[in-house]
């Protein structure tokens, strides 16, 4: 009886005390009700997509001493394009049967979203009692990106997982662990590639040896063990290089399917290269030191390049745009602008633009909407960051970008999600005191290199 009044009273609305409290209450059922219905309905029911019957396939093939790069690249059905090291490391999949295989590859998937969900919430110094934490997970699950690579079935969150173990094992400083990491994603996929640009300007030797090394060592072992490791590079890898005309967001895609002119599509990719490395380079010069603001904004802005500029570009790429995304709450934001979230809606909004009633410009929408909120982002990092260094500039204010405003705007590094305790001394119900050691501090603190 004790405990049925205690759960009853958890109902009564004098529980929630604060704005907050009733903005957490409303939308924790609502992110796990969405959680489940994604993973055991979408997901289940699957799609006539399926990015994971290959892959199967393959790994079956790989177990049995079967030939694996087989596929027939001159139909649009997903195709088995992984490397002898990332078919070595999936290949227990194949163990059992396939159904029950999709639905643990699924489950699997869903596991690594959420530990990247939480690392995400403590590495910007938030945690599960937070309105960031139910926010944040619903808008994962209602997402295109998440929502597709667990209908679809394929190893994008687990490249997430392995993203946030990077990036926080990079700011801790944890050299080897991090390349190791980096190693078995790119292992697998080389999509998070790119990331080894930041270790590189940050000097952290050991991480880009051990990532580099990792691969290599993984397909020395699967070489005798595979039928045709040959193959991927002489038939898969010229594949790779190729620009496809379907299923293709990426500039060179787009220009294949609208026939674009060559030199315009090379100028379009050379002048948002352009962009880039001037937003890098800012970034490098004036906010290296501000590491978890460099790391996070630096890793999106590669990212987003690599989508956008190279052969092959996806939707569901942009989940791993979710720490770039989720630095908004830092005060020095490039984020903080609507333009920002207009790009964001186009690679994120799992809505449909096709139109029965004007089917020319539905298709064109809901074919470069993604295009066009990859390259805005693009933009909008640039025009920030210029935009500061200009008028640092002309303010005098140089190496500071940051103006004197930015120093009392709101910043996650600065408070804790604790509750306070009612009447508590200098304390209103509500309230988030200081937090005199912030998460992101203690992740950038200095560590043992290799550690």
């Amino acid at each position: 009886m004790y405990r049925a009044v205690v759960f009853l009273r958890q109902l009564e609305p004098r529980t929630a005390r604060t704005t907050a409290d009733v903005i957490r209450f409303a939308l924790w059922p609502l992110a796990i009700m969405t959680v489940l219905n994604r993973v055991f309905i979408k997901a289940v029911n699957g799609f006539v997509t399926d990015d994971y019957k290959p892959v199967y396939q393959a790994s079956l093939d790989f177990l049995n001493g079967r030939e694996v790069y087989t596929a027939n690249f001159d139909s649009v059905d997903p195709h088995y394009l992984y490397p002898p090291s990332g078919t070595l490391l999936i290949a227990p999949i194949a163990v059992i049967d396939y159904e029950k295989s999709r639905w643990l590859f699924i489950l699997l998937n869903a596991v690594a979203i959420l530990i990247a969900w939480y690392l995400l919430l403590k590495l910007f110094n938030y945690t599960l009692r937070s309105i960031a934490a139910p926010a944040l997970l619903l808008a994962m699950f209602m997402s295109e990106t998440v929502i597709n690579t667990l209908v679809f079935t394929n190893v994008n969150g687990c490249l997430l997982l392995a993203e946030m173990l990077f990036l926080i094992l990079l700011l801790q400083r944890r050299d080897l662990w991090a390349g190791v990491i980096l190693g078995l994603s790119m292992a697998v996929k080389p999509t998070l590639a790119p990331l080894l640009l930041i270790a590189l300007v940050r000097k952290q030797w050991t991480l880009v040896a051990t990532a580099v090394a990792v691969p290599i060592a993984l397909t020395g072992i699967a070489w005798p063990l595979s039928k045709d490791p040959e193959a991927f590079f002489s038939r898969t890898t010229p594949y790779l290089m190729e620009t496809r005309d379907y299923f293709n967001s990426s500039i060179p895609g787009n220009a294949e399917y609208y026939g674009l002119p060559p030199w315009l599509m090379w100028g379009i990719r050379g002048t948002m290269a352009v962009l880039v490395l001037i937003a890098l380079w800012i970034l490098y010069r004036y906010y290296r030191n501000d590491e978890l603001f460099f790391v996070t904004t630096a890793a999106g802005l590669l990212l987003t390049a690599e989508f956008l500029l190279l052969s092959l570009g996806q939707m569901y790429y942009s989940m791993l745009l979710f720490p770039f995304l989720m630095s908004v709450v830092l005060r020095n934001s490039v984020l903080r602008n609507w333009p920002a979230w207009l790009a964001v809606f186009g690679f994120m909004s799992y809505d449909k633009w096709l139109s029965d009633r004007w089917p020319d410009i539905g298709r064109n929408l809901e074919y470069l909407r993604i295009t066009f909120g990859w390259g805005l982002l693009l933009i909008v990092v640039f025009c920030v960051l210029g935009d500061r260094y200009l008028a640092a500039r002309r303010a005098g204010r140089l190496p500071h970008l940051d103006p004197e405003w930015m120093a009392t705007a709101p910043d996650s590094r600065e408070t804790t999600d604790a509750p306070a305790v009612p009447g508590g001394r200098g304390e209103q119900p509500g309230t988030r005191p200081a937090d005199p050691v912030p998460v992101a501090s203690r992740l950038a603190e200095p560590q043992s290199v290799g550690g």
